[in-house]
């Protein structure tokens, strides 16, 4: 009997834990559908800024899915309104900040796809830089003259105020450098690390972009703790022409 009545309880208590979480859920989902729902009715209605003023409240409690709002083909409707395109203006700042902040810009001047030359006009190879992660992250994409390849993220560091990139290519070298922009151009200090022969040296790279449009990305090395320098790597940038 005392089984049969546990059994009972046991049953009991999920069905109660079940109704819990169901009403907890339709708690959280059904005030932003339901407003959604409504701005909609309204936008189909005729009325612009009663479905505007829907929105902001449901921002206003929280929302920030601007994508949601902006790829509704009903609410996408509402764009030239100036309370809707205040509202995606604002919302578009929170869901993607980095796009809406000018230090993520400092390093812009490096994005684009190029030509690298020596100084004696010898080709390097060829390096695509590309803004991506909504204007978050910054990708290299080496390949030089004699195949080899390497790739490289550079982002800004939000905690320390610093860009950061992090280097690897197929020979095994690690980079791994941050800094900022100084009067030269984007300046970043660290080390670089050869994995064939398990060693690690200071390094810095120097990217300064030239009156005539192109970029000089300036690599040092140095095998005595910041001593002296050596040049590692001297390249001069000159975008890509257009086939």
């Amino acid at each position: 009997m005392f089984k049969f009545f546990r059994e009972i309880l046991v049953k009991f208590l999920f069905l109660l834990n079940l109704l819990y979480f169901s009403l907890a859920s339709a708690q959280s989902v059904s005030p932003a559908r339901a407003a959604l729902d409504e701005a909609r009715e309204l936008a189909d209605a005729g009325d612009p800024d009663g479905a505007v003023e829907v929105l902001e409240q449901l921002h206003e409690g929280g929302f920030t899915a601007v994508q949601v709002i902006t790829g509704d083909a009903v609410l996408a409707q509402l764009e030239g309104n100036p309370g809707f395109d205040a509202l995606v203006a604002k919302m578009n700042v929170q869901a993607y900040p980095c796009e809406h902040d000018e230090r993520f810009r400092e390093f812009d001047f490096w994005v684009g796809e190029w030509d690298v030359h020596v100084a004696n006009g010898t080709f390097a190879g060829h390096n695509v830089i590309e803004s991506t992660q909504r204007g978050c992250v910054l990708t290299e994409a080496w390949s030089s003259a004699t195949g080899g390849t390497g790739s490289s993220i550079n982002y800004l560091d939000k905690i320390s105020g610093e860009w950061v990139q992090v280097w690897n290519d197929a020979s095994g070298s690690q980079i791994r450098i941050r800094g900022g922009l100084t009067e030269e151009g984007m300046l970043l200090t660290g080390t670089i690390h050869y994995i064939a022969s398990d060693t690690t040296a200071e390094f810095r790279g120097l990217w300064t972009p030239l009156d005539d449009g192109r970029v000089r990305q300036f690599f040092e090395q140095s095998n005595d703790g910041g001593q002296t320098w050596s040049a590692w790597f001297e390249g001069f940038y000159t975008r890509t022409a257009a086939p």
